[in-house]
């Protein structure tokens, strides 16, 4: 059963999102406006399964955005020091959103990590040197912030987003600020950050400074300020998906005018109905399945003030490569609100779509053996790939169908009503299964990391 926190949270968005609609296309010099604002570059074009999934025009794969906070000086508003014409990434954030919109994982990369820049190919600034700290990266373009961390983490990046400091200030001004809770009064000079201790409300300026300081948490390095990045992240979230935006006409269109005017986005995602369909399913995650969490690292053997990524980073990484939730120690625990099992509808159709024979078979075993019921097993054309179809599109058959990806280790695609007289759930078994349906490898121990669920409480400590 959903619950009626998340129905009415659902109810929201669905109501803000037909205003927005409304707006848009009551006011075409609004759309034009927003549409004008977007500037994009190119990257190269993603290879993944979600991708090629896209391609086909099916709804919802699994997708991996990398965003990017430019540290760059150029800027119409502050004071962030000189213009030294570079920019780097001061935050670096890969989120992975699962097939079907369950879940969404947020990592954030130091900056100072060490990794391969030789992947990066010439976007008209240079080659960058083929080692070094991943947030130089972005000086040689966004392209190659994608290249570098695809090739450390071997996850295939489909999109990026790059927001600037004056960006960032924009976006939460025009939520009216953010409210965040502080355990400790928080003093930085080198950050302008002046903030005291308990629940408030605070501006972009002060969002920034929070989220940049280094010197008023722990040692002073850029690991110690990622637990605050955490809380700020959270606390826009919170905002974002509020009634107190969504509802509201004039925040809204402030909030959506400042969004397009302060990105930089590739080229795939630089129109408005491209935002809009990633906005609608980041929407869908319930927001206690959306974490942040900071990649597991170690001290770097070359140079003890920066930091490679750890054997549990690897475990990280191939979790978001097979759409599967990252192993967190204690996060059960450590998170506020329970989280919701997936709802299994009563009857999942096997279909062969393969050239061998009993793979349908073979394979409603192994699912009976999970704990589905099987209701019918059948033949499909052939030359179809490994698919999952909902002839009914319902909150209970998108979870069953997240299930059968996580469970049978495959990257499934979600596609819309095959036929009226079938099962809730259909999987179709191509030719393609004999590699990628090989049961789940065994489950990786938890992982170690700092985590926050974008749900949790912002005072809680």
């Amino acid at each position: 059963m959903v619950s009626s926190r998340v129905r009415r949270r659902r109810l929201v968005v669905g109501i803000a999102g037909g205003l927005v609609l409304t707006l848009l296309v009551g006011l075409g010099a609004l759309a034009l406006r927003l549409q004008g604002n977007i500037s994009s570059e190119a990257i190269a074009a993603p290879t993944s399964t979600a991708s090629a999934a896209a391609a086909l025009d099916a709804p919802d794969p699994a997708m991996n955005i990398l965003l990017l906070g430019s540290d760059s000086r150029d800027l119409a508003v502050g004071d962030y020091g000189e213009d030294t014409g570079t920019k780097r990434s001061d935050a670096m954030v890969l989120v992975h959103v699962s097939a079907g919109n369950t879940r969404a994982e947020a990592v954030q990369i130091p900056r100072d990590t060490l990794t391969d820049l030789s992947m990066c190919t010439d976007s008209g600034r240079g080659l960058p040197d083929d080692y070094g700290m991943v947030n130089g990266a972005l000086n040689y373009g966004a392209a190659c912030s994608v290249a570098a961390v695809q090739s450390m983490s071997g996850v295939q990046i489909d999109h990026f987003i790059e927001l600037d400091f004056s960006g960032f200030q924009t976006i939460v001004n025009a939520m009216d600020g953010l409210a965040v809770c502080l355990p400790d009064d928080m003093e930085d000079p080198y950050s302008n950050l002046a903030l005291p201790a308990g629940a408030q409300i605070i501006d972009g300026t002060q969002a920034l400074a929070l989220a940049r300081t280094r010197h008023a948490v722990g040692d002073g390095s850029d690991i110690s300020r990622l637990g605050n990045q955490q809380m700020v992240m959270s606390a826009i979230v919170q905002r974002a998906l509020s009634a107190e935006v969504l509802t509201r006409p004039d925040r809204l269109i402030r909030f959506l005018d400042a969004v397009t005017s302060s990105l930089t986005v590739d080229t795939a995602l630089a129109n408005l109905a491209s935002l809009t369909s990633l906005a609608h399913r980041m929407s869908q995650v319930p927001t206690a399945s959306i974490t942040f969490l900071t990649m597991p690292w170690t001290e770097a053997p070359s140079d003890e003030n920066r930091v490679v990524p750890s054997e549990d980073a690897a475990v990280v990484f191939a979790s978001l490569a097979a759409d599967t939730p990252v192993p967190i120690a204690g996060a059960a625990e450590a998170d506020p609100v329970a989280p919701v099992e997936p709802v299994r509808v009563e009857a999942v159709s096997v279909l062969n779509g393969s050239q061998t024979d009993g793979v349908a078979t073979t394979t409603a075993g192994q699912l009976t053996a999970l704990g589905y019921v099987v209701a019918s097993i059948g033949d499909a054309e052939t030359d179809t790939p490994t698919t999952v179809l909902l002839a009914r599109d319902s909150d209970a058959a998108r979870a069953t169908a997240a299930s059968l990806a996580q469970e049978l280790g495959i990257t499934i695609v979600i596609s819309g009503e095959p036929d009226a007289d079938a099962e809730d759930v259909v999987l179709i078994i191509g030719d393609d299964f004999a590699s990628l349906g090989a049961p789940a490898p065994a489950a990786q121990a938890p992982v170690e990391v700092e985590s926050r669920s974008a749900a949790a409480d912002l005072c809680a400590r």
